[in-house]
């Protein structure tokens, strides 16, 4: 079989890239190393695939702080809109739940990968499972063709890199194609984890004293060696037996190394507000006042119902404060250090799990060097990436799925819009 384009990847953008180019009138093929087309898919968003997110433009690149802003031009000519009517279209109603997250109405990641299955089938796109690529060949600055680890060579002038990252590698993402990459003159920028859970040495995280403690709508903050704050996140977290996870530490995982690689030190400092939207002073109030209130009560039983139980026993004792100590004889200065633990619980971080227990890459083929409008390379003509592999990272919640589906779609259209396509 003669064949256009080859789509390296069965993932998020290797799928996409397949339909789009099919739909378009290319003989595609498909290759993937592993057994089963969309292994990351199939775990996304607990199993339920958060397909993408309905927030404008111009916030989904906020929330994609690696690069986010060379996805302008991919967004002007196909978004998360779009993709929206895409999947609907093909047989996969969604609905839209908290934070602008869509799921399909099915609850179910498996019904988005059966739907693009079939649109794969609906352009007769050649799949070709339990394939590993070798390498890429290029000459005179094209591309052409894959050779394959069996040493089998396939002859293409068009070539769509759509293997991921290093995170999650169970799910086929190794980090294969960074050596293509490379081998065609790319710039591949340090890899590092991104929303992945953060560690710590700190006493009462290697002894346990706080593991499973779950905090909900806290701001957590990263600071850098200066006292300056580099970024919040107000969501839900949790204490670990190695430091801490949960949606406000993924997030900030990616700052912390950011923060330790640009001071060059091994441990940063974070906060944590237990109260973002009560400023100081009233929760001083609150405090003195609930202390007042229940004043035969003991510290621990008055203040019990401000935060949960395990935090305030622990901030009681970190500041000497006996827990069975009646409320009314909690002096004004301990009330003001307990206000100021509630606001400003800080600790140290020495860092995250590793790239391989991330959810997320950062760094990757340098955006630099990509037609952001088809994401085909600036060096190497008949070249294309999309999806993880490239330097764009965003957060969990709808991002970095709509980067891999639409930059994957560019891809495709790209690759099967070139002139020599017989």
């Amino acid at each position: 079989m003669q064949v256009d384009v080859i789509v390296i990847g069965g993932g998020t953008a290797g799928l996409m890239a397949a339909i789009a180019a099919g739909s378009k009138g290319a003989r595609v093929r498909l290759i993937e190393k592993g057994n089963r087309l969309g292994n990351k898919i199939a775990i996304s968003g607990g199993g339920r695939c958060n397909v993408t997110n309905r927030k404008p433009v111009a916030e989904l690149i906020q929330h994609i702080p690696g690069n986010g802003r060379f996805l302008y031009s991919a967004f002007s000519t196909f978004n998360n809109e779009d993709l929206i009517t895409f999947f609907e279209n093909a047989g996969v109603p969604l609905k839209e739940e908290d934070h602008g997250r869509m799921f399909p109405v099915s609850n179910s990641a498996e019904s988005v990968i059966e739907v693009l299955i079939n649109q794969l089938k609906k352009y007769n796109v050649n799949i070709q499972m339990d394939t590993s690529v070798k390498t890429l060949t290029y000459i005179d600055g094209q591309v052409t063709g894959v050779v394959l680890k069996n040493e089998q060579y396939i002859a293409c002038e068009q070539v769509i890199v759509a293997v991921g990252g290093k995170s999650v590698p169970q799910t086929g993402s190794t980090g294969d194609g960074y050596a293509w990459a490379k081998k065609a003159g790319h710039t591949i920028t340090e890899l590092f984890p991104t929303e992945v859970p953060i560690t710590s040495q700190e006493g009462f995280i290697q002894k346990k004293t706080l593991q499973g403690l779950s905090l909900r709508n806290v701001a957590l903050k990263v600071i850098n060696p200066k006292g300056k704050v580099v970024i919040t996140h107000q969501m839900d977290m949790i204490f670990t037996h190695f430091g801490i996870s949960g949606p406000a530490a993924l997030r900030c995982s990616q700052f912390v190394y950011q923060t330790m690689k640009k001071f060059n030190v091994n441990q940063v400092q974070m906060e944590l507000d237990l109260f973002p939207e009560v400023k100081a002073d009233l929760l001083f109030q609150n405090v003195t006042q609930q202390l007042k209130k229940e004043g035969k009560k003991a510290v621990k039983n008055s203040l019990k119902s401000l935060i949960p139980d395990r935090f305030l026993q622990f901030i009681l004792k970190r500041n000497q404060i006996p827990a069975t100590l009646e409320s009314h004889h909690v002096s004004n200065e301990k009330i003001l250090r307990l206000v100021q633990e509630m606001k400003h619980f800080s600790f140290h971080v020495n860092g995250t799990l590793s790239i391989e227990k991330a959810f997320v890459t950062g760094g990757g083929v340098s955006v630099k060097e990509i037609n952001p409008k088809e994401m085909s390379s600036k060096l190497m003509k008949g070249l294309y990436f999309c999806g993880e592999i490239l330097d764009i990272h965003g957060y969990t919640g709808g991002y970095n799925i709509t980067a891999a589906f639409v930059t994957g779609r560019l891809a495709g259209i790209a690759a099967s819009s070139v002139k020599n396509l017989s």
